[in-house]
């Protein structure tokens, strides 16, 4: 599915963590999650209200998460208003004991539109250790046949970074056993938890470019990259190296098209769950809060997106690069993570030396 958005007017997508607790204590976790409710949490009408601005500023794409989300018990209630102003929606559950056969079929009847499950590994030790969770995989394996009993298209969201890169192709052949309509494939950002784990190389990184490129021309789902928006300069390259086409695969909006790069505060806005505006969650920079201002004035007039949203300042061998415009410099969050400038070359391209 594609949309045609401009990116200085509106993001893609909005991405609300509507409560930070979850009973998971994962080692890449940006937020540092604690299982208890923060009493300053969005109400359901702030929430209402953020969803009718993130609708009125033209954003097609709204994915409620956390923490857990199924934490909260007016989720279901978000869920049918935002699909009440047309947007198409999607939500994040944590793999705890709160996720249940119950819970999906709710879900599904407040009109969810997809519904995304974390797998780390391929096998239980592998995905438990990295969710620090016993039994998180196991409910993961029920989530997914739940959601296809019940017919609730699955999307299944993977981190990948030094510790596990050498399991790409046991994960890829696991999450096609689920039926899955979209794989969102993360490079580590090590914010959080997460500055405690080693990135991959970026060698590393051209390696899973290339096996990402492979899957998303013969995948029946589509395959999504997130903070690793320069796949789509190695797209590029590839596509030249064949003598044509765009090389974009099944991916959303073609990661080898002219389209610019989603990346932090380009196409995309992060509200978290005391209704701080931030240009993504790995970059965690407070704009504003919905609570005094619009997430509309926020995205689109607060300094800090709108020097994200220009590629002429970027640094080192991302200003002069060529494909800076479709990649973005790569992830403005690592470079931020890594450097504490969110105008630094991306730390892990192998293009340009």
């Amino acid at each position: 599915m594609k949309f045609d958005v401009d990116f200085d007017r509106a993001p893609l997508l909005v991405i609300w963590e509507i409560t930070r607790s979850c009973e998971l204590s994962c080692k890449h976790c940006r937020a540092e999650a604690i299982n208890r409710r923060d009493p300053r949490e969005l109400s359901l009408e702030e929430g209402k209200c953020l969803v009718d601005d993130v609708a009125a500023m033209g954003t097609p794409l709204m994915i409620f998460t956390g923490g857990d989300p199924l934490q909260r018990d007016d989720l279901e209630t978000l869920i049918a208003h935002a699909k009440s102003k047309k947007l198409r929606v999607g939500t994040i559950p944590a793999t705890t004991a709160r996720l249940t056969r119950e819970r999906v079929a709710s879900l599904k009847a407040a009109g969810v539109d997809q519904m995304a499950l974390s797998l780390d590994g391929p096998d239980a030790e592998t995905h438990d250790t990295f969710r620090r969770v016993e039994g998180s995989f196991e409910k993961a394996m029920e989530g997914a046949a739940w959601a296809r009993e019940l017919e609730v298209p699955l999307q299944v969201n993977s981190v990948f970074g030094a510790w596990n890169v050498h399991q790409f192709d046991e994960m890829v052949a696991l999450v096609e056993s689920l039926g899955i309509v979209f794989w969102e494939v993360f490079f580590l950002v090590p914010t959080g938890r997460g500055t405690e784990l080693e990135s991959c190389t970026a060698e590393q990184f051209e390696e899973l470019f290339a096996k990402l490129h492979a899957l998303s021309r013969r995948a029946n789902y589509i395959v999504k990259v997130t903070e690793g928006q320069h796949f789509r300069r190695y797209m590029a390259e590839a596509a030249r190296n064949a003598g044509g086409g765009n090389g974009a695969g099944r991916h959303p909006m073609g990661a080898g098209s002219d389209k610019p790069a989603v990346n932090a505060g380009k196409g995309f806005c992060f509200v978290d769950h005391i209704g701080n505006v931030c240009p993504s969650g790995f970059l965690p920079l407070p704009c504003g809060n919905v609570r005094e201002t619009s997430v509309i004035d926020i995205y689109r007039e607060h300094p800090v997106f709108k020097e994200l949203r220009d590629d002429s300042l970027l640094k080192g061998k991302c200003a002069h690069c060529p494909h800076r415009r479709i990649c973005g410099g790569g992830s403005r969050a690592r470079a931020y993570a890594m450097t504490g400038d969110y105008f630094a070359p991306e730390p892990f391209c192998a293009f340009g030396g």
